[in-house]
């Protein structure tokens, strides 16, 4: 019997130790949620801290909607994850449509209720469509908010990296001036918008290291079980959905198990690939969902920690 050259590739693969086999357990991992709406939303978020607390996660983190829309919720939840959970509590605060003052305060509050953690962004026009623009007596970017908040308390400060350009990014190198930028004014590390290819992260890595940034830059993974609310993100993020992820999820519409096995397995893999290039950080876009997130920390090797180990690494 004779192979194709083909075929012997295949072979080659499936011979291979398997993709996930004794990983060591030492990356590290973070989570992020969206305030809750509704008594059955916060029952179902909280559901999935409790699922994901376990796993011992850096922080966790919780958005702050459009124009500050959920600016109250934001700061019930980040502010109950600190009082209620040995989890180190993160909260997002963004530019848009408030004074220097009136975010300032904002994070004085967080300071004084237990959170030492500020994810930092310029954050998205309050109207979809609509250009950005700054408050007329606000920070004009996320540069100038890191800047903002260093003057406050000494929180450590995320900010947002962008693998696959910002639609507001006039090229590449101007991406990466900008994460520069924020990192100088003060920020300790950057999260990236999520992407599909770990060519695309390693790259962006590669020029930021480049431009001289020493900064940690943590990918953020997004597991995509819906494709079209992916699309919808990722258009207002600029990241690129590939083709075959598209056809990946052809006519799972009606097997919403078997899209979250698929969607578990697409995610894994390109986190192995990650961590095979040296990634020991993973921040996990949750949608305020644990299964997805729980089952690609398995593979990666994460297991539950017990109770007191958790309380003597949160302190």
């Amino acid at each position: 019997m004779t192979f194709s050259l083909t075929q012997l590739e295949e072979a080659r693969r499936a011979l291979d130790a398997p993709l996930f086999a004794d990983l060591a357990g030492d990356a590290a991992v973070s989570f992020e949620f969206f305030p809750p709406k509704t008594a059955k939303m916060e029952e179902t978020l909280w559901g999935a801290i409790e699922t994901l607390a376990p796993l011992a996660p850096q922080f966790v983190s919780v958005t702050y909607g459009a124009g500050g829309s959920t600016r109250e919720r934001t700061h019930a939840t980040v502010a109950r994850i600190a009082r209620e959970t040995d989890i180190p509590a993160a909260a997002h605060l963004t530019c848009v449509g408030a004074s220097k003052g009136e975010i300032l305060d904002v994070a004085r509050e967080y300071w004084e209720a237990g959170v030492r953690h500020i994810v930092a962004l310029r954050g998205d026009p309050a109207e979809a469509g609509m250009p950005y623009a700054s408050h007329p007596e606000g920070f004009r970017n996320a540069a100038d908010l890191v800047a903002g908040l260093r003057t406050v308390a000494p929180f450590e400060i995320s900010v947002a990296a962008y693998p696959e350009n910002h639609p507001d990014s006039a090229d590449e190198q101007a991406d990466i001036d900008n994460l520069k930028a924020k990192i100088d004014a003060g920020a300790h590390r950057a999260i990236t918008q999520f992407f599909f290819s770990p060519e695309a992260f390693f790259r962006f890595r590669d020029r930021a290291a480049a431009a001289g940034i020493e900064a940690e830059i943590v990918p953020g993974i997004l597991p995509v079980s819906n494709v079209a609310q992916t699309r919808k993100f990722a258009g207002l993020c600029g990241a690129a959905i590939p083709p075959w992820m598209d056809r990946l999820f052809e006519g799972l519409d009606a097997h919403p198990a078997a899209r979250q096995l698929v969607a578990a397995t697409v995610s894994a893999e390109m986190c192995r690939r990650l961590y095979a290039g040296g990634v020991r950080h993973f921040h996990f876009y949750t949608l305020n969902r644990a299964e997805l997130a729980y089952a690609i920390c398995h593979l990666l090797g994460k297991r539950p920690v017990p109770v007191a180990a958790r309380e003597t690494v949160a302190a």
